[in-house]
């Protein structure tokens, strides 16, 4: 996996602690330079960790003491929302721009170097396993994460979990994806760049743009598809009317 979503598994190997009794609610987690040593990974990568965690509403971070295990009910997931894309998308910007605006000034060389990656991968240069989709979907956590704000983290956690999981939303979204990969890259090359500056007003522009005209190209693929749904039912009614004609004559 390397460094391939290697918070994600670092998360996963604490919940299997917390869940198997070996970190028990209210206990306090053992500190990121010990967890570090355990998994054999680096402090950021458990501190991208405990964050993730504390989003999901299984640990509690406090300032000077440590991650402590709480219960796990705040966990998001239940029903999601009924929402289209342009309802996601316009979410998604409205957050996200924030969010790229709050973490451009405290985001980490580490973090950085981790977006500078999922860009190459968006592209196909680095052959590192990560599908475009995959290094997307890491590109925008990541920023979410420099945050340090777990309501912004699990807010974006959130939006990204319904386009995840609903079909309709899988489905327009690839279709845009796989038609503007160009366009992909450069985007968040723009976003990369006003965040390497600290730009805190650029990060924000240049995370609305992205998101502009991804509302623009769903635009165009909704009439793309009403359009080919208007040509099948004319095709259907056209047989319809031909084959009745057949047997009139």
């Amino acid at each position: 996996m390397g460094e391939k979503r290697l918070y994600h598994k670092v998360a996963n190997e604490i919940l299997e602690l917390i869940d198997s009794g070996v970190f028990p609610i209210g206990s306090r987690l053992p500190g990121e330079r010990d967890l570090a040593e355990k998994f054999g990974v680096s402090r950021v990568s458990v501190r991208e960790a405990e964050i993730a965690l504390q989003a999901q509403g299984r640990l509690e971070i406090k300032v000077g003491s440590g991650a402590y295990v709480i219960d796990g009910g705040g966990e998001p997931g239940g029903a999601l929302p009924k929402v289209g894309p342009f309802e996601l998308t316009e979410a998604r910007a409205l957050f996200e721009a924030e969010a790229a605006a709050l973490a451009a000034p405290i985001i980490s060389v580490d973090a950085l170097e981790k977006l500078q990656e999922y860009v190459e991968a968006m592209s196909g240069r680095t052959p590192n396993g990560m599908s475009a989709e995959e290094a997307d979907q890491a590109f925008h956590r990541t920023i979410a994460v420099a945050t340090n704000n777990p309501a912004i983290i699990y807010t974006i956690e959130s939006l990204w979990k319904m386009r995840r999981e609903a079909a309709q939303m899988q489905r327009v979204y690839k279709s845009v994806c796989e038609r503007d990969t160009t366009f992909r890259e450069k985007e968040h090359g723009a976003i990369l760049d006003a965040l390497k500056n600290r730009d805190s007003a650029a990060a924000r522009a240049a995370m609305r743009a992205h998101f502009t005209r991804m509302i623009e190209a769903l635009l165009i693929a909704s009439e793309e598809e009403a359009y080919q749904e208007v040509k099948r039912k004319t095709s259907e009614s056209r047989s319809r009317f031909l084959l009745s004609t057949h047997i009139t004559n």
